[in-house]
């Protein structure tokens, strides 16, 4: 009769315990949860690396996708009616401000150095990251699994439509807060798709430079109005991008392969000044570039772009084997 009982409600037991699992973490198990955030955060500074592909590997993609939808209208009515324990627990705020946290301390420590590399070797910096976005987007076009008109068709927009996106954008955007929000929306949904750079969706806004100067300079008004954006954009995005996967997965894949793929020419190491600007601290930048043939640290470049791809090559492997084992 025992073996009855466990038998039939085991797995209901198992389920429970899943479902429990985020409220009985510990002290200890909310640090590693914060050092899993710190290596999202780091992956996220650095454009052509997912932060989601982070949360894969490490076992926390599908809670976090989860903890994300649960803010809700719902959720948010215990909020706004002064049920603030019973909010929290709705949208397991625990996990997520520990993964919020880590993700903060990785981006706030590394803004500086990401931007004086950016600064003072351009062309070697730009080679790793050129060959962290071509692995990505080999690895998420191999997870298509039919290939017909339709996701070739949407192959070739997106290539398309990212092409122009990089010659049609010139390197310096509006500085407006209201542009800094809409960044804040759209770079965040990057962040919870596995193979997407919210870094290097800031990259093809023209804004990758201004927000790392705003986080290394804590400009709070940027901060706060790019933060505003991304919790607006990640509540509202998760949703649509997860109704997308999983109706229309392949043509979704599609077009976020041929993104990236035509993408690339925003990325290129090579490039050649043609316009200025001087910026708010007097500091004068490229406004208008154009990709030119290699012509210095070609070999040391090659080796940057091998060293992007297979730390791609490795992340995949490590998701792949996450899956496996699920």
């Amino acid at each position: 009769m025992k073996l009855i009982f466990f038998i039939y409600f085991a797995p209901v037991r198992k389920m429970t315990d899943r479902l429990l699992q985020p409220m009985e973490r510990k002290l200890k198990d909310y640090a590693v949860l914060a050092l899993k955030g710190m290596g999202m955060g780091a992956a996220d500074v650095v454009p052509g690396v997912s932060g989601g592909t982070i949360a894969f590997i490490v076992g926390i993609y599908d809670e976090l996708i989860d903890s994300i939808k649960s803010i809700n209208g719902k959720s948010l009515k215990l909020l706004f009616t002064g049920k603030w324990v019973a909010f929290w627990k709705a949208i397991n705020a625990s996990f997520l401000f520990s993964i919020l946290l880590g993700i903060g301390i990785s981006v706030f420590s590394l803004a500086k150095l990401i931007t004086w590399l950016l600064t003072d070797h351009p062309i070697l910096v730009w080679s790793f990251f050129f060959g962290l976005v071509l692995a990505s987007t080999w690895f998420v076009s191999k997870d298509i699994k039919e290939w017909n008109w339709k996701t070739i068709l949407g192959f070739v927009l997106g290539a398309a439509l990212a092409y122009y996106i990089t010659v049609a954008t010139p390197a310096e955007t509006p500085s407006n807060l209201l542009f800094i929000f809409l960044c804040g929306a759209i770079a965040i949904c990057a962040m919870i798709l596995p193979g997407i750079s919210g870094s290097f969706i800031l990259v093809l806004l023209g804004k990758y430079f201004f927000i790392m100067d705003a986080v290394k300079t804590l400009d709070l008004v940027i901060i706060v109005v790019f933060a505003c954006g991304a919790c607006l954009g990640i509540t509202m995005f998760s949703r649509v991008l997860s109704y997308a996967l999983k109706h229309f997965r392949n043509i979704t894949l599609a077009v976020l392969s041929g993104f990236m793929l035509g993408s690339l020419n925003k990325v290129w190491p090579w490039k050649e000044t043609l316009e200025t600007y001087v910026d708010s601290h007097g500091v004068v930048k490229p406004l208008v570039e154009a990709n030119v043939m290699p012509g210095e640290y070609v070999w040391e470049a090659i080796v940057l772009m091998l060293v992007g791809f297979f730390l791609v090559y490795f992340l995949e492997k490590l998701s792949s084997a996450k899956t496996a084992k699920a």
